[in-house]
């Protein structure tokens, strides 16, 4: 019955205490020095580490960890002053061998140590908020070794020194640098930086200020940049192999400072080698060089490209502004793309590519380029050679290279309007002759030209390509309804429709009777096909074959223009004629006229006439007879007629003339749009937005928009506020 009552009693918690006599700690603690002791004398394979543990163990588990921390410091304190001594006896390549070898014993002795006080590591240490074994044995090693004062000042120099004589060529142990500036930094960041980084940089600025100074009172540009590219590599190596990675940046600064930036206006303007010598000389490895280093310094670069920018704005004002370079408008366009190559060229190869570049590059170009106002009418003139002869067995590939360097200058003409005129007239010839040498290469530039500037732009000029289009097929019809046409001469009428096409004032002039009956039946054809139009002939924009004998039965096939035919046919009636009597008969206007006469009579190769007196040019006095000694060794001679070139003084302001009125109607459009969407604003404003409008054209003149402004306030298109003459308001 006993068995089954029910137990009132539980064991919650037992504490059992040993406590450990002083006397066993000290016996204790005796065996752990020993231990220590054998550590740092290399005879620790003897040592039971299980029982060493376990004596440290029972000393801190028994509250004897004051004594056991203590122990240690003095104990490890004793060995590392000898171990000072020992590095403080070695004497020259031997000091720094000795302190590697007794810093590598220290921290195996320092692991073994930590090992057998692991549990003093973990429970007392944290408790009593002392240095954790392993940091403690760092501390003391730095207090006692390093910081010691035969090894202190002592280390800083040979490693100084080692440095210096890397500098200077030798060979260094770079095994034992990097063990030795591992242990600083081991030994704290504050260490390296102090014992060593610090008088490092220092001494290093002072050594590259003097190198930097020899050497630019002895090198051109391009040396001195190699010795300072080669000076950065090796400290950038340096730091690789022995030194903290942290301390890249600082010495590159360093150099930077010393070689670099102490110097950057001298290296760049230097005499014979400096920035714009490399330029004119195409020095792509010292330009990349400049810019690999100079990128490296406050304001390098901006240095660089201010001397560029300069140089290139000087010379390309040299180029567009020399009277011999403007007398050959192709070679004038020839020599802005090669320049635009060649710098395009330098910033891809050696600057990296960099936009700022470029876009100083093209901010160069549009500054020079306009400061020659004929420099829209020669791009158009550029473009008419290639397109006439220029591209002639060119890949696809190579013509579109072209037109895009050519749309390239484009983009930096400001009167891109100046453009169109002139682009529209030569095109109109290149189509009208049949001179163009492909359709392809045509339409292409038109489809950049529309790209780059809107439809607007390039609407006429398709209406062009449509009118030959047109023409073909209405020649067919024409021929169609006159079988009877098949015998004699032929004629190919191109139909011109008049917005299209550059506007051409109708010149008289007298056709043979044959050509002008031919006319006149094509007229017919025309107008009965077409109602409510009327067809104007543009004789001064033609051509023909005319088979010709001449002495000795010597046929030919000449290609002529209508101009020239009219005069060759006169000499169907006449061995002679005056100037006077060309004019009279022909009736083209006299400067065609010359021109003409010019062709056919003073062209060597290809004068079909003859001219009394001889002369370079055509007088109203002279006479002119058939050449009948004209020979070539071709049947088919085609008698040139004066090709697109730069227009005369007259021509040019007429053409100006033209583009400053269809300006007009561009400016108030563009006006009446921003007030229409502003309702009211002040003629400042109103200038500068106009002036945004229309910079894809031109650039417009504040005093033109000013005089347009007025005109729409005349029209009722805007008002004035009363009160402030300069605040304009729009008028629905």
């Amino acid at each position: 019955m006993s068995n089954q009552k029910k137990r009132n009693f539980q064991i919650e918690a037992f504490k059992h205490r040993v406590v450990m006599d002083p006397k066993y700690a000290d016996k204790t603690w005796k065996i752990l020095e020993h231990a220590i002791h054998e550590i740092y004398n290399h005879n620790a394979s003897g040592l039971s580490f299980e029982e060493l543990y376990r004596n440290a163990y029972n000393m801190v588990l028994h509250k004897f960890g004051e004594k056991l921390y203590s122990g240690l410091v003095a104990t490890m304190t004793g060995h590392l002053k000898d171990i000072a001594k020992s590095v403080e006896a070695a004497h020259g390549g031997s000091f720094l061998e000795e302190l590697n070898r007794k810093w590598n014993d220290h921290n195996k002795a320092l692991q073994m140590i930590r090992d057998i006080l692991m549990y003093m590591d973990r429970t007392y240490i944290p408790s009593t908020q002392k240095t954790p074994v392993h940091e403690l044995g760092l501390n003391l090693w730095r207090e006692n070794v390093v910081y010691s004062s035969q090894i202190r000042t002592r280390l800083l120099n040979t490693l100084l020194e080692l440095v210096q004589s890397e500098r200077s060529g030798e060979v260094v142990d770079r095994g034992i640098m990097r063990n030795i500036t591992k242990m600083l930094m081991d030994l704290g960041p504050s260490v390296y930086g102090q014992e060593f980084e610090n008088n490092f940089l220092h001494v290093s600025a002072e050594f590259y200020r003097v190198e930097s100074q020899k050497f630019i009172e002895c090198c051109d540009c391009g040396d001195y940049l190699k010795k300072a590219e080669r000076r950065l590599n090796e400290e950038m190596d340096r730091v690789s192999h022995y030194l903290d990675p942290r301390t890249e940046t600082k010495i590159t600064n360093v150099v930077e400072k010393e070689m670099i930036e102490n110097h950057m206006l001298r290296l760049i303007h230097m005499e014979n080698s400096g920035l714009v010598h490399m330029l004119c000389d195409d020095k792509y490895e010292d330009l990349g060089r400049i810019y690999n280093l100079f990128r490296r310094v406050t304001d390098g670069l901006l240095k660089i490209r201010e001397v560029m920018t300069s140089h290139i704005r000087e010379s390309g004002k040299q180029l567009v502004t020399d009277p011999e370079r403007l007398k050959d408008p192709v070679e004038f366009v020839q020599r802005l793309l090669d320049k635009k190559d060649k710098y395009d060229k330098i910033i891809n190869m050696s600057f990296n590519n960099d936009k700022s570049f470029q876009n100083a590059l093209n901010s160069s170009f549009e500054y020079f380029i306009n400061l020659n106002p004929r420099s829209p009418e020669f791009i158009s003139l550029f473009i008419d050679d290639k397109l006439r002869k220029g591209l002639k067995g060119v890949s696809e590939d190579d013509v579109e290279l072209t037109l895009d360097k050519v749309m390239m200058l484009f983009r930096y003409l400001q009167e891109k309007d100046v453009f169109e005129k002139y682009y529209k007239q030569h095109l109109a010839k290149r189509l009208l002759s049949g001179k163009t040498v492909s359709d392809d290469a045509e339409r292409s530039l038109i489809v950049k030209l529309k790209t780059e500037c809107g439809y607007q732009f390039t609407s006429k000029m398709e209406g062009m390509f449509t009118d030959m289009k047109t023409s073909q097929d209405t020649m067919q019809g024409f021929y169609a309804g006159h079988p009877e046409l098949g015998d004699g001469p032929t004629l190919t009428v191109q139909v011109l429709t008049t917005g299209s096409w550059p506007t051409q004032s109708s010149v008289t002039c007298n056709l043979p009777a044959e050509m002008s009956a031919l006319c006149e039946k094509f007229r017919s054809y025309y107008l009965g096909t077409h109602t409510g139009r009327r067809l104007s002939w543009q004789t001064n924009m033609g051509t023909a074959d005319l088979k010709a004998t001449f002495g000795k039965g010597q046929k030919h096939e000449l290609n002529v223009s209508t101009y020239q035919m009219c005069v060759l046919m006169l000499f169907n009636n006449a061995d002679r004629l005056s100037y006077k009597e060309i004019e009279q008969a022909t009736e083209i206007p006299a400067p065609d006229l010359k021109r003409c006469l010019q062709s056919l009579a003073l062209v060597k190769g290809r004068n079909v006439l003859r001219k009394e007196p001889m002369s370079k040019d055509v007088g109203e006095d002279d006479a002119f007879f058939v050449n009948d000694k004209f020979s070539s060794k071709l049947y088919k001679v085609k008698i040139g007629t004066v090709v697109a070139q730069k227009e005369s003084e007259p021509e040019k302001q007429e053409t100006r003339q033209k583009v400053e009125e269809d300006r007009k109607p561009q400016i108030e459009a563009a006006i009446v749009r921003v007030m229409k969407s502003r309702k009211q604003l002040d003629h400042n404003n109103l200038i500068a937005e106009v002036t945004k409008q229309l910079q894809s054209r031109f650039l417009a003149n504040p005093t033109e928009v000013k005089k347009r402004i007025e005109s729409l306030i005349e029209r009722d298109f805007l008002e004035r506020d009363d009160s402030d003459r300069k605040l304009y308001r729009y008028l629905a």
